[in-house]
């Protein structure tokens, strides 16, 4: 019989014991959740338990200079998509995601695609053929199949300006 009594104080105290804790631990956690809510977005919470302190993010307005209907494509570089430096865009910068080809804006001009690609930013960085005309927009993709699967469609882009 002592021994019975001893197995249940022990399991008894183990369970008093892990509920305790659970409740201090998530108390715990709100308190400290609580105490560097007030921070914002000045720290990180990594793997739920380290704190790294975050560069603030410089909020830049964007002013919308231009809408136009334009048809977007989209290009790969590939030799017989491009000239003899596929890598290499018509501003002399290499090819990378966000670069795309149009006739009409000059090199550096920011736009958006707002009905295919919501708020990502692209920037003229390529030129395409002259046959292929003003009110075109070509945009890069890393693989012929992506370029290829685009497809060609017919949208409004935005002419973007940070201000």
């Amino acid at each position: 019989m002592n021994k019975k009594f001893v197995i249940v104080s022990f399991i008894t105290v183990t369970i008093m014991f892990a509920g305790f804790y659970f409740c201090f631990y998530n108390r715990a956690e709100a308190e400290i959740e609580k105490e560097f809510s007030n921070l914002g977005s000045e720290l990180a919470i990594v793997q739920g338990n380290a704190l790294l302190p975050l560069s603030p993010i410089p909020q830049t307005e964007i002013k919308v200079v231009k809408r136009m209907r334009v048809l977007t494509t989209a290009y790969s570089s590939t030799v017989w998509q491009t000239d003899d430096t596929p890598f290499i865009t018509a501003s002399g910068t290499y090819v990378k995601d966000g670069i795309v080809a149009n006739n009409l804006l000059s090199f550096g001009t920011k736009i958006r695609i707002p009905e295919i690609y919501g708020d990502k930013i692209f920037v003229v960085e390529d030129r395409m053929h002259w046959k292929k005309g003003y009110y075109h927009v070509d945009i890069w993709f890393p693989s012929y199949y992506e370029a290829k699967n685009f497809g060609a469609r017919t949208t409004h882009i935005e002419v973007i300006q940070e201000i």
